[in-house]
């Protein structure tokens, strides 16, 4: 992971809205799959940052959206997230992706986002039997590497309410999310949703994605749980991502 200006000089980049919902919407065919990117940490590790980006399913724009999240408040940061997204017959992936990168430069380098983020453990989009609720890992020793903690992160999911009408729009209710860990001492819930926010959508489906932290820490303090969030779209469902601390 390089600083971000160099990034944002390397790699072309660009932003989206977080979900785009359609009215209406017709019958599952193929759903608009997000990708990601984790830009680093601040150099305390107060504030993580990720970007999201795809080709949107339906209008085939590219989006990109860069995230900058306050760890012990457990908020975005005032300004983001910054959202991108290319309505052009010509523009491409790469287009917004940098377009996204310039518009977050500013506020990256304010905040110093500038340390690598190391992923300790993460279901990739290819494996043939994995587990979406369960999640196994620890801190990373030296050497080899061999874990020196070992903690369990389990997802469970629920019927929820949400301020949008996904029942009227996608006949079925949102469903909402609960994340603990499991530990030595017994079980910590990190988050229950309360009511799932506007901003994703509709959700139909949560997964455990990964987990990231900063690449000096010995322990989990600042680490994240990336969770894949799959909610009603305009060709089935759509992948977007949220990124909650499970330090403590």
């Amino acid at each position: 992971m390089r600083r971000y200006a160099d990034r944002a000089g390397l790699v072309r980049r660009g932003a989206s809205l977080l979900l785009a919902l359609v009215l209406g919407a017709t019958p599952a065919l193929a759903g608009d799959r997000a990708l990601i990117d984790f830009i680093g940490y601040s150099p305390q590790g107060e504030y993580f940052a990720f970007e999201e980006f795809g080709i949107q399913d339906g209008s085939g724009f590219p989006y990109s959206t860069i995230y900058v999240l306050d760890l012990a408040a457990d908020t975005w940061v005032k300004g983001t997230p910054v959202s991108v997204r290319l309505e052009e017959d010509a523009a491409t992936l790469g287009d917004a992706r940098a377009q996204s990168a310039q518009e977050a430069e500013a506020l990256l380098a304010r905040l110093s986002i500038s340390e690598p983020a190391e992923l300790l453990v993460a279901n990739g989009d290819g494996p043939v039997e994995p587990n979406f609720r369960r999640l196994r890992f620890g801190a990373p020793g030296y050497g080899q590497g061999e874990p020196l903690s070992d903690q369990v992160l389990r997802l469970d999911t629920f019927e929820s309410t949400s301020p949008l009408p996904c029942a009227d729009w996608f006949s079925r209710p949102p469903q909402g999310m609960a994340l603990s860990m499991e530990e030595d001492v017994g079980e910590r819930l990190i988050h229950r949703d309360k009511r799932v926010p506007a901003s994703r959508g509709c959700p139909v489906e949560y997964r455990l994605y990964g987990v990231v932290q900063p690449g000096w820490r010995p322990d989990i303090g600042s680490a994240v749980a990336i969770i894949s969030v799959y909610s009603s779209g305009f060709e089935g469902a759509d992948r977007r991502f949220v990124a909650v601390p499970i330090g403590r």
